[in-house]
């Protein structure tokens, strides 16, 4: 994100070994679904731990307080039986804030300005956290096994002490400690001192502008501490290098790695086994005490490795998502010593910078424009699977195919549903912190000491480890507003290399240049806060050329619902009646501190408002057209030979809270104009007008072509009569993201209103419709005042004139609904009718599921929505969700657009 300029190894104690790993097994990440503000935590006190060999149990809670509380010395801290009366249950995976309003400390934080209340002095000391563990017997060797804490911490065992900050610092460092020797029959106890966290000063995570950052700065453990068993050796590092033959995909070889280790203090022989789907294969070497060795299978010795006709791994859309499974045993005298699991996917990326230095993306060959989205965790990391599963699932409902993260690199769980879900990852590093701290100038972050270097080197090994088996993952950005200087490039470089990393490293989001990698190919141009729609299609700033990694209108304000959830009254009332008011819940940098810029363009373009519910009614109008013209401007491009379009990735795809710009969904899940610009924007078969140059093009974003297309293009005056109307038939447009120019509008039109619509209807060679789009325009259009372009938004001198809308006659809309269920899952379907005697539209019809209560039924996934008719249409929707979301409650639909009054329908 581009940073805003006002925002600014191995210790003594006896048996017991750290080390900072590069590569674990896949762990199974607990969770538990919420959608609402606080997801609940499961918590176990006492954690039973297998004591199979190369069985990993995750610590299932911790107990937390501040040190501030707590007088007694570690060593008492950390025993068994220690009374940790008062202190307060956490889950396996929190942040000390998390933990707090789980036990309800604090009002929800998602609420007006609740979050300010809590006090950020106690988040300035250490706190303890604490966990018991049992295991049967200590025949078996343990280990500690872990990363994610924020940001530093000294870990006891038993009375004795581990680690120490010095070696546990940084988020995305990982660490193996070898506690054999302390870990006894029956119960047994971890402590870690956690300090507070200081994005600017310490390697870990923060908030930059998204959003109101948390009090305690993320502080705590967010990922799974596992207690690992085993024998005397011990594996770890596995995985699979793939090689995919492209362009035929005829075949592809696999490498299995991995290391093994002898844990023991005599030589020992082992036995290494393994396989891939039917393959086997094993090696047996004798290893020194304390020695480590890398054991390689390849096509040379395994011919099995070699793969005729492989599952190849495509993108959602492009494929199907199969996985392959790698398992390895390492055995001594016949007994299992330690095990290792690794999911992989066969897939090749590549992604050269093109003839105008932008970054263009091929998956197994096959080119294809980046359509995504910047991704935000929770505000207190808590993790909820469902949750996180439901937003990867609007993802693919929005048509698009990639996920950003700058930072907040998520758990393990995330990035096995992008592998199955076919969506593509861009993770990096992020800006504004400590992470770029030695290039970013004057902005906020320290620079590096020598101290750090190791940190982040020992970051992005584990990072890579980590991440490199998935194939959703298709590059890894070592820098984001900034490249790194050559020293850190050079350890990042390494470290990757060291991990067989398989696919392409980005020097920056934004267009910088690193010593060896070169160019980024990418731009971080803006905007970040509202433009006109037209604005999209020039190729230059943030318009439709090359590849924006992060970029968007703006404020994207939620539905009423919503807003009603997360606001007062009177802050509800300030917000529609005075744009230059401070949003808390918009960001904490004076730069985006109020709605001003957007606001003046709401009313300039569709009138002031004259209430709460028509400030948001013409919300989502403006954001509707908004998010269209942005994906459909890149789209439209993406074949161009000159400058074409590459990626574009909207700033942002979610919020990690209750916010109001920067979303394409809310907090809730809930959809607004926003969501479904998107989603019409990225059908797979497409019509489409262009604000540059008034073509309709068609847009073939699925592989096959199509021939005997029909375009008809309609424009109309607001109370719906009719001035332009012509077909073209025999329309042919090539897949992968081509299109084909069908006409183009003429430049005037005799008795054209200054607001009119235009109506697309796309239908193919059976005369199906398979596209329909309709936008409201204008002869006056928005003027950009490009010299005066600043680095998040270029100023509109004047404003298109969009008031014409208001003149729109109320018309009647009627809908008749049925709802199936099967297996926890219902399907609304509902046919929606114009049902005017006159000639007007129903323009931007939305249809709500809602519970008996009146409250949106959320997650929930249309076929489409926001839907325009004219008299005598009608159109059949669908609504999914779980059953379970109803709450026991009939469903019904609540219907009501730009003209079209509020009223409620069952649909039970």
């Amino acid at each position: 994100m581009f940073h805003r300029p006002d925002t600014g190894r191995r210790l003594a104690t006896a048996g017991v070994a750290l080390s900072l790993l590069g590569s674990l097994p896949i762990s199974a990440w607990a969770g538990t679904h919420s959608n609402r503000a606080a997801p609940h935590t499961r918590i176990t006190r006492i954690t039973q731990v297998s004591s199979a060999p190369g069985s990993a149990t995750a610590l299932s809670g911790y107990t937390v307080q501040s040190t501030a509380k707590v007088s007694d010395p570690a060593s008492a801290v950390s025993s068994p039986g220690y009374p940790a009366t008062g202190w307060y249950p956490a889950g396996p995976r929190s942040t000390v804030l998390a933990a707090l309003l789980a036990n309800g400390v604090y009002a929800d934080p998602f609420h007006s300005t609740n979050q300010q209340k809590i006090p950020k002095a106690d988040f300035q000391v250490p706190w303890w956290y604490r966990a018991d563990f049992t295991v049967a017997g200590t025949s078996e060797r343990t280990y500690l096994d872990f990363s994610g804490v924020i940001s530093a911490a000294d870990v006891h065992v038993n009375g004795k002490q581990v680690a120490t900050t010095k070696d546990v610092t940084g988020a995305y460092t990982r660490h193996e400690l070898d506690v054999t020797s302390l870990v006894r029959s029956g119960t047994n106890t971890v402590a870690f001192r956690v300090q507070p966290n200081d994005p600017t000063k310490n390697l870990t995570m923060g908030w930059i502008d998204w959003l109101q950052p948390p009090p305690d700065q993320n502080m705590g453990i967010v990922r799974d501490v596992l207690v690992r068993r085993g024998g005397p050796v011990a594996l770890r590092d596995a995985h699979v290098v793939t090689r995919l033959d492209v362009p035929s995909l005829a075949s592809a070889d696999l490498t299995v790695k991995a290391q093994a280790r002898n844990d023991s203090g005599a030589p020992v022989t082992t036995t290494v086994s393994g396989s891939v789907g039917a393959t086997t294969f094993e090696k047996t070497l004798t290893l020194a005490a304390h020695e480590t060795r890398t054991v390689t299978f390849t096509p040379a010795d395994v011919p099995g490795l070699h793969l005729a006709a492989p599952r190849v791994w495509w993108p959602a859309g492009m494929g199907s998502q199969p996985l392959y499974a790698l398992d390895l045993t390492a055995s001594v005298s016949g007994t299992v010593s330690d095990t290792a699991h690794e999911t992989f996917g066969i897939r090749d990326v590549q992604a050269p910078l093109n003839a105008d230095g932008a970054r263009q993306y091929r998956v197994n060959g096959r080119r294809l424009l980046i359509k995504g989205g910047g991704w935000s965790p929770d505000e207190f990391l808590r993790w909820d699977r469902t949750y996180v599963e439901d937003r990867l699932k609007y993802a693919l409902d929005l048509g698009l195919n990639t996920i950003r993260l700058e930072g907040h690199l998520e758990p393990d769980e995330f990035f096995d549903l992008a592998d199955r879900y076919g969506i593509l990852t861009l993770p990096g590093w992020e800006c504004c912190d400590k992470w770029e701290g030695n290039v970013n100038g004057g902005e906020t972050g320290e620079k590096w000491t020598a101290a750090d270097h190791p940190v982040a080197k020992a970051s992005m090994a584990a990072e890579a480890a980590r991440l490199r088996d998935h194939p959703s993952v298709i590059s890894f950005l070592i820098g984001s507003d900034f490249a790194p200087d050559a020293t850190i490039e050079k350890n990042y470089l390494d470290a990757l290399k060291a991990a067989d990393w398989p696919t392409p490293v980005v020097a920056a989001a934004s267009d910088k240049s690193s010593l060896q990698l070169g160019s980024s190919g990418m731009k971080m141009t803006g905007p970040y806060d509202w433009i006109p729609p037209d604005y999209w299609y020039a190729k230059r700033e943030g318009g439709a050329t090359g590849f924006n990694s992060e970029t968007g209108a703006g404020p994207d304000i939620p539905t009423l619902d919503t807003l009603r959830r997360m606001m007062t009254p009177a802050e509800l009332d300030t917000l529609w009646k005075d744009p230059s008011a401070k949003q808390y819940h918009r960001s904490p940098s004076s730069t985006f501190g109020t709605l001003k810029i957007y606001d003046n363009a709401l009313t300039g373009r569709y009138g002031a408002p004259t209430g709460l519910t028509d400030y948001v009614r013409k919300a989502q109008l403006a954001q509707y057209e908004n998010v269209r013209a942005q994906y459909e401007a890149y789209e439209r491009n993406a074949t161009d030979s000159s400058k074409p379009s590459t990626g574009v990735v909207y700033w942002m795809f979610n919020s990690g809270w209750t916010s109001l710009h920067w979303q394409l969904m809310d907090r809730y899940l809930d959809q607004s104009g926003a969501y479904f610009g998107a989603k019409k924007a990225n059908e797979p078969l497409h019509v489409q007008y262009s604000y540059d140059d008034r073509s309709v093009v068609v847009v073939d974003n699925r592989h096959q072509a199509a021939s005997g297309l029909t375009v008809r293009a309609t424009l109309f005056n607001p109370d719906g009569t009719q001035k332009y109307d012509r077909t073209v038939t025999g329309v042919s447009v090539n897949g992968d993201g081509a299109h084909s120019t069908a006409l183009t509008l003429p430049s005037s039109v005799s008795g054209l209103s200054t607001t009119y619509l235009l109506r697309l209807d796309l239908t193919d060679a059976a005369g199906r419709q398979v596209s329909r789009n309709v936008y409201w325009l204008s002869t006056r259009p928005d003027t950009l005042d490009w010299d005066n372009t600043d680095w998040y938004y270029t100023p509109t001198t004047s404003y298109a004139d969009l008031t014409g809308l208001s003149s729109m006659a109320q018309v009647p809309v009627s809908a008749t609904a049925s709802t199936a269920s099967s297996d926890g899952t219902s399907t609304t379907t509902v046919t929606v009718r114009n049902s005017g005697s006159g000639k007007t539209p129903s323009l931007l019809t939305d249809v709500h599921l809602v519970d008996a209560k009146g409250r949106p039924v959320l997650p929930v996934q249309w076929s489409d929505n926001q839907v325009s008719l004219w008299p005598g249409e009608s159109v059949t929707l669908t609504a999914t969700y779980r059953t379970a979301d109803l709450h026991g409650s009939a469903p019904q639909l609540r219907i009501a657009g730009w003209n079209t009054q509020e009223r409620t329908v069952p649909a039970g």
